[in-house]
């Protein structure tokens, strides 16, 4: 293919997203432009919608607390994912929609948008560096889901996308998210809602490498980081990829050896994930947000994703639980 296969920390870029899944669900209604309505209230013992989130407030608790006594915000982040969290290679430093927002969180609680430490941690160590107190937040186009819910605190929703099915041009007979499928070898990152997708329903693809999550765990159908997926599909040993689309949509631009395949299949909601139980933390994230969606957003969203990713006229609307 037309890209050198070691580019675990290439760049990317977007295409547009569906306004809604395929699943047939209806969608929650949100707002256009910056999307800053109190939201719909919701009972809090429910998973109708995950992406509902707390109230905002400024008030410092004890993980605020936390923070501002060690004066640095750590944030897990992405270093491979162009526009979003990636690294500049000119520069040498971090970049993308993700990182403007983990500044601007950083900023508000502790007065400069470079008091931050950025951890870059794999897709599957996501949850695990937040529980293991190695990060205090992470913003790294985390889909917020009922599972994940369980495990870790969500802010409100600041980014739609969807799953979409990432193949060679060449490979006409796969169409999509469908029976195209059957037989195929599909690529997916560890404890992404990609694989949970296909471990529902796989269509017959073939989804787990042998001995997955042992010692001897080949990491070729399921893989660390989601951008592996796109060197496993160069070197050929995987025949598609399923990702979030607003990152596969990127590799096909990086790549013009492949292409999107059918249409989004899921509507999911990035949110920036805190430790369960740091309700301060994740109210004061909220509270950022809120301000965040009324300009700041769309600033960076003009920066980061617009020409790749035209037609968005603002971020979701916040639902509050």
């Amino acid at each position: 293919m037309a890209v050198a296969c070691a580019l675990t920390t290439s760049l990317v870029t977007l295409l547009p997203l569906a306004s809604h899944g395929g699943d047939g669900a209806a969608a929650v209604p949100r707002t256009a432009g910056p999307g800053v309505g109190t939201g719909v209230q919701i009972k809090a013992d429910t998973c109708e919608h995950p992406e509902a989130s707390l109230t905002p407030s400024s008030a410092d608790g004890p993980s605020i607390q936390a923070i501002k006594n060690r004066g640095k915000l750590i944030v897990g982040v992405d270093q491979s994912s162009y526009r979003w969290g990636y690294r500049n290679p000119e520069k040498g430093v971090l970049e993308g929609f993700d990182i403007d927002l983990a500044r601007a969180i950083a900023k508000d609680i502790l007065g400069d948008p470079a008091a931050i430490i950025f951890r870059t941690i794999p897709t599957n160590q996501r949850i695990t560096a937040l529980n293991s107190g190695k990060v205090d937040l992470v913003v790294r186009t985390m889909t917020i889901n009922c599972k994940r819910i369980e495990q870790v605190a969500f802010s409100t929703a600041y980014f739609q996308a969807g799953q979409q099915v990432l193949a060679p041009k060449l490979a006409t007979e796969i169409t999509g998210y469908d029976s195209s499928l059957r037989g195929k070898r599909i690529c997916t990152a560890e404890g992404s809602t990609a694989y949970d997708a296909l471990a529902e329903n796989s269509f017959g693809a073939i989804i787990k490498d042998e001995g997955d999550g042992t010692k001897g765990d080949p990491d070729v159908l399921t893989v660390p980081n989601q951008l592996d997926c796109l060197v496993r599909l160069q070197m050929g040993e995987v025949d598609a990829v399923v990702t979030d689309n607003a990152l596969a949509a990127g590799q096909a631009a990086q790549d013009p050896a492949v292409e999107l395949k059918g249409k989004p299949f899921t509507q999911e909601y990035y949110g920036v994930a805190a430790k369960l139980g740091n309700d301060d933390l994740v109210r004061r994230v909220n509270q950022v947000l809120v301000g965040y969606r009324q300009g700041p957003w769309q600033k960076a969203y003009k920066e980061w994703l617009e020409k790749d990713l035209p037609g968005i006229t603002g971020p979701p609307a916040p639902l509050y639980k």
